[in-house]
C-alpha cells in the first residue's frame, strides 16, 4: 500500500450535523448521533463527496435558535465546515438561513411547513401538500372523520401547518372546531387535553414535538380519550412512541415518508447496515434519525450532480435531481422535493403501514 502524505491528500469534507441534544426534542439526540455515523460510513465507503473523505461536526440544535446560528456561524468563519444539514425545528432553520446565506450548501431534510425558496437551502422533507391534505382526505373517506381539533407547539411549523389544515379542511368539507397552542416544553398540557375533551370533535390533529407530544399522549390516554377519539399527526416517530408507552398510542395515526416498519429493499437495507455498524442495542432508528441520513445523502447527490460544492452550481442543476434512499425515490422538481408519503397506525410501540397516500393537486 502506497502512503499518501496528508498534505498531498484532498482535505476532509466536513458536514455540520445540527441535531437537538437538549430541550423537548432532545430525546432524538442519541438516534441522530448514531445515524450520523452511519451516513459518514456509507458515503466514505462509496468514495466520499467529489473524492473527499466525509466527516461530521455535531452541533447541538436544541438550544435557542440564535445561539445555534451563532455556533454554526463560528464554524463557518473558522473554515471548519463545508455544508450544513441535520434534523432541527423550523425556528432553527430560519435562524441559520441568513448565517449560512449561500456560503455553503444547506440541506434541510426534516418535515416542514413548505414555502422555503432562499438560495442555497435545499429542503428534502415532507410538506403539508404531500403529508396533510391526502391524509385528511383518506381519513374522511375511509373513517368518516370530519371534525378536528388542532393542538400544536407555538412556533413556525405548527402555526403554518395549522393554516394549511384550515385551508384543506375547507376544500374537503371538514370542520376545525377548535385549536390550542402551547410553548415548547410547556408542562401544562393537561389544560389542552381538557379543552379537547369538551370539544365536539371526531379527532385531534397533533402538531407537537418530542416530549410535548409524549406528555400529550400520556395525558390523553389517562383521560380515556383514546377510547373515543382518533389522533392524527404528521410527526410521530419511534422515540416518541417508546416514551409515550404502548397504552397511550391506541388510535394514533401518522403520515411520513419513512417508518422503520417499511418493508422494501431500501428501508430494510438501512436497518441492516445500521445494526451491522452499531449492534442490536443501538438507539432506535426513527423518522427523525433517518432524516439525518437523508440530509447527507441529499448533499452528496446534489453536489455530485453539480460537479461542485458551490451553491450557484447546485442551484443551476437541482431541477430534476433524484436519488433512491430509505424513503424511496426523492426527486426535485424545481426546488421542491417529491417523495412517497405513507399513512400508518400505531401498533403498540411501532407503526403498521395502512396505505401510500396520493398527493394533493
Amino acid at each position: 500500500m502506497i502512503y499518501t502524505p496528508r498534505s498531498a491528500r484532498p482535505p476532509d469534507w466536513t458536514i455540520a450535523m445540527v441535531v437537538p441534544l437538549q430541550g423537548p426534542a432532545g430525546l432524538f439526540g442519541p438516534s441522530c448521533e448514531a445515524m450520523s455515523e452511519l451516513i459518514v460510513h456509507d458515503l466514505n465507503e462509496s468514495g466520499g463527496i467529489l473524492g473527499r473523505e466525509v466527516r461530521v461536526e455535531l452541533v447541538d440544535g436544541g438550544g435557542d435558535p440564535s445561539q445555534v446560528a451563532a455556533e454554526v456561524g463560528r464554524l463557518l468563519d473558522q473554515g471548519r465546515i463545508d455544508a450544513v444539514t441535520g434534523w432541527h425545528i423550523s425556528s432553527v432553520r430560519h435562524a441559520l438561513a441568513p448565517v449560512v446565506a449561500g456560503r455553503v450548501p444547506y440541506v434541510y431534510p426534516a418535515l416542514y411547513e413548505g414555502g422555503e425558496k432562499r438560495p442555497g437551502i435545499y429542503c428534502s422533507g415532507e410538506t403539508p401538500r404531500l403529508q396533510i391534505a391526502p391524509a385528511l382526505r383518506w381519513m374522511r373517506e375511509h373513517m368518516g372523520l370530519r371534525r378536528w381539533f388542532v393542538v400544536g407547539d407555538d412556533y413556525v411549523w405548527p402555526r403554518r401547518s395549522s393554516e394549511a389544515v384550515h385551508t384543506y379542511a375547507r376544500d374537503l368539507g371538514l370542520d376545525v372546531v377548535g385549536q390550542a397552542f402551547v410553548g415548547l416544553g410547556d408542562r401544562a398540557i393537561s389544560r389542552v387535553v381538557k379543552r379537547v375533551a369538551e370539544a365536539d370533535c371526531d379527532g385531534v390533529f397533533m402538531l407537537l414535538v418530542g416530549q410535548d407530544a409524549v406528555a400529550f399522549n400520556r395525558s390523553f390516554a389517562k383521560a380515556g380519550l383514546h377510547d373515543r377519539l382518533i389522533r392524527f399527526t404528521p410527526f410521530m416517530e419511534e422515540n416518541m412512541m417508546i416514551a409515550s408507552g404502548a397504552a397511550a398510542t391506541t388510535g394514533l395515526y401518522a403520515s411520513a415518508s419513512y417508518f422503520r416498519t417499511l418493508v422494501d429493499a431500501n428501508s430494510m437495507d438501512l436497518t441492516s447496515r445500521y445494526v451491522s455498524l452499531h449492534g442490536p442495542g443501538a438507539p432506535p432508528i426513527s423518522a427523525v434519525s433517518e432524516s439525518c441520513y437523508e440530509g447527507g445523502r441529499t448533499l452528496a447527490s446534489l453536489i455530485e450532480r453539480a460537479g461542485s460544492p458551490e451553491v450557484a452550481a447546485i442551484d443551476a442543476t437541482i431541477d430534476g435531481a433524484a436519488y433512491d434512499g430509505p424513503r424511496g425515490t426523492v426527486e426535485f422538481k424545481g426546488r421542491r422535493a417529491h417523495q412517497p408519503v405513507h399513512l400508518a397506525v400505531a401498533n403498540g410501540l411501532d407503526f403498521d403501514i395502512v396505505t401510500t397516500l396520493s398527493p394533493a393537486n
